[in-house]
């Protein structure tokens, strides 16, 4: 299979030509990072627009939080706390709005919002998912968790990581697609700190061409994750700069597109990224005036040369 370039979420594109990037927005009290820093709807769409100008593609909004010992939130609730940030951003954003979700009944209430992307952290495993994402036609990023988020810390096993994670995938993919869910509408996440020592996510790092190798496009979230905290010795705050790094590693071994509480910083990583790998092709950059070389000559907000 080869990647689909652009993807259709909901009558809006989201080209993945490069390695982009979906900015987090988490409406929620008890986030690992972010939690009730944009739970009213005014904070939750001043950051969202902020996001779209520093050059995220697309965002991606959360109701329940999936940190290591997270709390249940009930549908009830999970509805409340996304359905009138979705509805909003979806009329007020150029770009796709993704729901965060495992819930289908969540599901169904963000797409009718005008939610155009599901991102489950459970692979559509949840009763009525996988039925329910098929009738619902929108792109699914279906992620690899061993365990739950309550206990999915404790003491993670594997035989190789990485094959591990890719057999899971596969198998997922597989159900989608028995399911009515063409490949062009997947993305696959391996699910870094999703039941996973340090160890095993360095792991997945290394080897994230192995999981590219699966044919459809991968979204990675490194972003302020407790394994920079180890790798740094920084707290949540302080780990931006060992997150964009792990980003530009995760593009560069395949990556589509990075999920980040930190857009701007990003976005301009992966530029230079993306410009260093149109060199090392022969390409000529041009500069805005249209002259070769490199006095002054910038790159896209989005990621991409222009």
């Amino acid at each position: 299979m080869i990647p689909a370039t652009v993807i259709d979420c909901a009558g809006r594109a989201l080209d993945l030509g490069v390695p982009r990037v979906m900015g987090i927005l988490n409406v929620t009290p008890d986030s690992f990072s972010d939690g009730g820093d944009f739970f009213s709807g005014d904070q939750a769409q001043r950051r969202a627009e902020a996001m779209v100008e520093e050059g995220a593609a697309i965002i991606d909004v959360g109701g329940e939080s999936t940190r290591p010992g997270a709390g249940a939130v009930s549908v009830a609730e999970e509805i409340r706390r996304v359905v009138p940030v979705i509805e909003m951003l979806a009329k007020r954003l150029p770009v796709p709005v993704s729901v965060d979700t495992s819930k289908p009944e969540v599901m169904r209430a963000a797409a009718d919002a005008g939610a155009g992307f599901l991102n489950d952290v459970r692979a559509l495993r949840a009763p009525g998912a996988l039925e329910t994402a098929a009738a619902l036609g929108l792109p699914v990023c279906l992620m690899h968790m061993r365990g739950e988020p309550r206990t999915m810390q404790t003491d993670p096993q594997y035989g190789d990581v990485v094959a591990d994670v890719a057999a899971f995938l596969r198998e997922r993919t597989d159900a989608c697609v028995t399911a009515g869910i063409p490949p062009e509408r997947l993305l696959l996440d391996p699910g870094f700190g999703f039941g996973k020592t340090l160890a095993h996510n360095l792991e997945i790092l290394s080897g994230l061409a192995q999981l590219a190798g699966l044919g459809l496009p991968l979204l990675v979230g490194l972003s302020r994750k407790s394994m920079l905290g180890r790798l740094t010795g920084r707290d949540v705050g302080g780990r931006v700069a060992a997150g964009v790094a792990a980003a530009v590693m995760a593009a560069e071994r395949g990556a589509l597109l990075v999920r980040t509480h930190d857009v701007a910083e990003t976005v301009d990583a992966l530029a230079v990224a993306a410009a260093v790998r149109r060199a090392q092709a022969g390409a000529v950059f041009r500069g805005p005036r249209g002259a070769a070389g490199d006095d002054g000559g910038t790159v896209a907000r989005s990621g991409a040369p222009p």
